[in-house]
């Protein structure tokens, strides 16, 4: 597989050939599933927390006497039962995090990329370097371009203009070749890649 290259204005610059195997059949579905879970699984805080019937502020006096008063046998105060009590098998803090191995993130990766590639979702220019960091030139390269809805950019490094200048754009977010992962290839209606980007995306799934 060949994708175009485009520089800024959107003119093309060339072809470059896909080094890596693009899936074609519904191998590494599993995969991408899998990745897509434990990443949002592992973005859960995991800080519910209730107290328990022990844990419950107050005196452990009983609230009135067993026998002779006519009311229900009663405790404690803490008592679940109770406005203001303890809270019986309630939350408590854990971590949601699940262990997926390299290979399966490196399969559901390649799958990832491999169908958003078939569907014609990946742009690749030369660079996305702007002159400042200003809005309005991050604006004019993304016309350029003709991107519409949500977009990921995916750049070799941290370009320090590029990411003051797209960071009040809604519907925009970076990311490095080095650190994009399978559930930001699925969210966004476009991707851009520079190309060295790309290049480090290929040595990843090398």
């Amino acid at each position: 597989m060949k994708l175009t290259i485009k520089n800024t204005q959107g003119a093309s610059q060339g072809e470059l050939e896909v080094r890596f195997p693009v899936i074609e059949n519904g191998k590494g579905t599993q995969a991408v599933h899998d990745v897509v879970v434990a990443i949002r699984a592992a973005n859960r805080s995991g800080t519910a927390c209730t107290k328990t019937m022990g844990e419950v502020a107050g005196t452990g006096k009983k609230p009135w006497r067993q026998k002779g008063t006519g009311r229900a046998r009663a405790g404690s105060f803490a008592s679940p039962l109770w406005r203001g009590g303890g809270v019986v098998f309630g939350p408590k803090p854990r971590d949601f995090r699940k262990i997926v191995s390299k290979n399966t993130k490196k399969l559901a990766l390649r799958k990832a990329l491999s169908a958003r590639m078939r569907l014609g979702d990946v742009v690749l220019v030369e660079d996305l370097k702007i002159a400042s960091p200003k809005t309005k030139d991050f604006l004019k390269v993304r016309s350029a371009l003709e991107l519409k809805g949500t977009t990921l950019f995916v750049t070799g490094g941290v370009e320090a203009n590029l990411m003051l200048a797209a960071r009040n754009v809604t519907g925009v977010e970076l990311a490095t070749g080095e650190s994009v992962n399978t559930y930001q290839l699925l969210q966004f209606d476009k991707l851009v890649f520079t190309r060295d980007a790309f290049e480090k995306i290929e040595q990843r799934l090398s």
